[in-house]
């Protein structure tokens, strides 16, 4: 496969992922703002909105503060930001178009008609919660129509292998940053750890990554903030989590390994951050400082990104 076909096509899937995100993360900041004020307090949920979004410097290059309209315009439909939803369509679309017989018929018709559906939306319709509600269904339901359509109807070469990839990179960068800055930007100082604030809090985590349910499952008992991480870092069982992410990584690694004859740098990366979360334990990386292992993870992610580029992308 052509480097340039495999570079669109993974980050075709990244784009499509990340949009789904962002729509996940505004939902998740709309029910925390909806909390009663003895429940909400002082907190800061779309200031943290920004934050988990990776986009506060440009965030805060346009507009001064924090609210509800500059913080769902930003991230859906500003042109200022490359990475928000608008943006990721419209780049998605862009990278689907230019490796159209790469892609399925499914593929294509998903991201094609997600991009003419979204010139119906505009920023100013999403002032009332139901439009908003049903904005963001669209979103998660291209991701999930994408994503489906990939698993469904792609063979099993290295353009699915590629697009795979693109999917769990962006997904494990996205699983850390929501329970990094959780954990250190969105429960106000005047909170404790264990209140009601914090408690629905997590609650709204896992809703946004659509994991209470399976939160409840697993532990079988309440929120606790060691359990959510546990859940979301080291859970092979939880598709969003680190250790499930990476070890779809490593798999889709070793088909292009073995179907190109050698491996390389990515390779290796990707399996030493593999060991690495095998190897972890939940108490040992609250004692060492959750932000440190998440920090570094987010460093090493990113580096991984940069060695599939570099190896199989340029």
């Amino acid at each position: 496969m052509l480097s340039r076909t495999a570079d669109n096509l993974f980050w075709l899937a990244r784009y499509v992922e990340r949009a789904e995100y962002l729509a996940r993360i505004i939902e998740a900041s709309t029910r925390l703002a909806n909390l009663p004020s003895a429940y909400a307090g002082t907190s800061n949920e779309w200031e943290s909105a920004v934050a988990t979004a990776g986009c506060a410097h440009l965030f805060y290059q346009a507009h001064e503060k924090a609210t509800r309209e500059t913080v769902i315009d930003f991230l859906a439909f500003s042109p200022d930001n490359p990475s928000s939803i608008r943006s990721c369509f419209e780049v998605a679309r862009t990278n689907a178009r230019a490796v159209r017989t790469a892609l399925t018929v499914e593929m294509w018709d998903a991201i094609n008609a997600a991009w003419l559906e979204l010139s119906k939306y505009r920023a100013s319709g999403l002032n009332q919660d139901e439009n908003l509600a049903n904005f963001l269904a669209f979103v998660k339901e291209t991701g999930l129509r994408f994503d489906g359509s990939a698993y469904r109807t792609m063979l099993r070469s290295d353009g699915y292998w590629f697009s795979r990839l693109g999917v769990m990179i962006e997904r494990a960068d996205n699983t850390a940053r929501i329970l990094d800055v959780k954990y250190h930007v969105l429960l106000p100082a005047s909170e404790t750890v264990g209140g009601s604030l914090d408690y629905f809090q997590w609650s709204a985590i896992l809703r946004a990554v659509s994991a209470l349910t399976a939160y409840h499952w697993v532990y079988k008992e309440s929120l606790k903030p060691w359990l959510v991480a546990d859940l979301l870092i080291l859970n092979d069982q939880m598709p969003r989590s680190l250790a499930a992410c990476y070890e779809s990584i490593v798999r889709n690694l070793d088909s292009l390994s073995l179907a190109y004859g050698r491996q390389g740098p990515a390779q290796r990366a990707a399996r030493a951050t593999r060991t690495r979360l095998e190897n972890a334990r939940i108490e040992d990386i609250f004692q060492s400082g959750l932000h440190e292992f998440v920090s570094d993870f987010i460093t090493e992610n990113n580096r991984l990104g940069a060695a599939i580029t570099q190896q199989y992308l340029t």
